[in-house]
């Protein structure tokens, strides 16, 4: 398939929407972000599953499924998801009749964004046990086999629109354990690194489903970015912030989406060299629809 696009929509984990100002005006910016999105070609809609902003403040931080209900309403074509759930914060049968809900309410749109989760400050503020990364990870495993279990036989709630289930993706790079359920449970994958990082972590993705013997080419591979288009290159660098690095490892400035328009297709080229289907892109500038729109002119079309 050719490479297509998704965008990552600020929800406020980012500080994006402020703590001033009007709620409902903030939550209406968000869908129209996602409806300029769909309107200009995008195949999906994604955002993330936090409970408070990083860092922790008074800002506004809309609760994702709450969110995604409103998105299933408010768009019709773009598909749409969490990028990616908590395994962490709900259990795993109140997950998949959640995500079996916004299935019908988009008429069969979701794609459902699975992670072990790791933000600690959401776990200690709602009262979650954070635990140890190998326990999340063991977690998260057994909580997408129950959902697939629950979606594949007969329960006491609908299994959403799409069939035989609704689309399930695993987010992270782990090369011994995330990749290797993603291998075998998920229809898709998603990782934050450069090209050629991406490039080694699908080889390895490979490997597990030769394994597991499962069919490669039948997971969605996704990489996540971010976009900031300039009149020069060193415009565009000014604006990247040592902090992205919590997110994007290694020198991220030599591949992120930041540059003029010939610099972000030259990067854009690259993830599709090394695998990429769907690349999933965060704007700088986070809330501004015209930005979407310049990155759609140049590269969508």
């Amino acid at each position: 398939m050719s490479l297509e696009f998704g965008i990552f929509l600020p929800v406020g984990f980012g500080g994006e929407l402020g703590a001033d100002g009007d709620p409902v005006e903030a939550a209406e910016r968000v869908l129209e972000l996602a409806r300029t999105a769909e309107e200009c070609g995008f195949a999906a809609a994604w955002l993330p599953d936090h409970l408070q902003t990083i860092p922790p403040s008074q800002g506004y931080a809309f609760e994702s499924w709450s969110m995604l209900a409103a998105l299933a309403r408010h768009t019709d074509r773009i598909r749409i998801g969490p990028l990616v759930s908590s395994n962490s914060y709900r259990n795993p049968a109140l997950q998949a009749k959640i995500a079996s809900t916004v299935d019908v309410l988009s008429g069969g749109r979701l794609t459902l964004g699975m992670g072990a989760g790791w933000y600690q400050p959401d776990y200690e503020a709602f009262g979650y046990e954070f635990g140890d990364a190998p326990g999340r990870l063991r977690a998260l495993r057994d909580g997408v086999r129950t959902i697939r279990r629950m979606w594949e036989h007969p329960t006491t709630f609908p299994r959403g629109v799409q069939q035989p289930t609704i689309p399930l993706m695993i987010a992270g790079g782990g090369e011994r354990v995330t990749l290797k359920i993603v291998a075998e449970y998920a229809d898709a994958c998603n990782v934050m690194v450069s090209p050629a990082e991406a490039a080694r972590k699908f080889a390895i993705l490979r490997e597990h489903c030769e394994t597991a013997k499962r069919d490669y080419d039948t997971i969605l591979r996704t990489a996540t970015t971010a976009c900031l288009i300039a009149g020069s290159d060193e415009e565009a660098q000014a604006a990247l912030s040592p902090a992205m690095g919590a997110f994007y490892p290694g020198d991220f400035a030599d591949y992120l989406l930041y540059g003029t328009a010939e610099t972000v297709g030259n990067r854009i080229a690259a993830y599709e060299e090394a695998g990429v289907q769907q690349l999933i892109v965060g704007f700088h500038e986070a809330t501004d629809p015209e930005a979407i729109r310049r990155f759609a002119k140049e590269f969508i079309g």
